[in-house]
């Protein structure tokens, strides 16, 4: 009898021994893992406006933060893939600018910086040209001055049709007026520092923006689409 008390004693000290021990190991390969993670170095164009915009009459906007943006952590390497990359468009004649403006770095609001595309529902569409871990997508519509574009969505797939294998890493259309779906993002204010979308490491070749219009006419405008990640291996 006193053997067998012995045995369950000496059993139940190792099982909590191997849960401590695992435990301690998962909180260092936690620590390990957070510190493979770095800042995205996400250079901001220069505000055009100061203080926050009023009466814009759009329901479901998110508050803003009345602070700079947190940095947005990523794994060790990670960039901005879509630089200089190929750009198509369902408006393949913009009224303001030319497409490839959309890749090539300039995030300025200036006259000359921006793409303006025909109004209601458009797309761009950015070729990656390889797989690649996608970690954050940052969007630049227009900056100039305050406005809410509306059916703003954006996906990732393989696929440039994006007829298969579509993963959607945000969408603010509330009514489905773009037929993707009705959205739970919200609506939010366009600012220097570009709206930063979290795409939790999907892998894609190809990124599809869509917009339909904003608060203030029926045209879509775009200045720059950063795609922040790493080729897959």
């Amino acid at each position: 009898m006193k053997r067998r008390n012995f045995d369950k004693v000496l059993l139940l000290f190792l099982i909590l021994t191997c849960a401590f021990a695992f435990q301690i190991y998962g909180q260092k390969s936690d620590a390990k893992d957070e510190k493979g993670l770095k800042p995205l170095n996400i250079e901001l164009p220069k505000p055009m406006f100061v203080g926050t915009p009023q009466n814009l009459n759009v329901p479901n906007v998110e508050k803003p933060l009345g602070k700079p943006r947190p940095p947005f952590l990523a794994p060790a390497g990670a960039e901005n893939v879509a630089l200089n990359k190929p750009v198509a468009s369902t408006d393949d004649m913009p009224i303001i600018g030319e497409i490839e403006m959309i890749t090539d770095d300039d995030k300025e609001a200036a006259d000359g910086s921006y793409v303006e595309l025909g109004p209601f529902l458009q797309h761009v569409t950015i070729d990656l040209e390889a797989v690649h871990h996608i970690y954050a997508v940052v969007l630049w519509h227009f900056h100039k001055q305050p406005r809410i574009y509306f059916d703003v969505i954006v996906q990732v797939s393989d696929d440039p049709n994006f007829v298969k294998d579509v993963e959607t890493i945000f969408n603010n259309d509330i009514d489905n007026s773009a037929g993707l779906g009705v959205g739970k993002d919200k609506h939010y204010v366009e600012t220097a520092e570009g709206k930063l979308i979290d795409a939790r490491g999907l892998q894609g070749r190809y990124v599809r923006c869509y917009s339909n219009g904003n608060n203030n006419n029926d045209l879509n405008h775009y200045i720059e689409v950063a795609v922040y990640g790493k080729p897959a291996k």
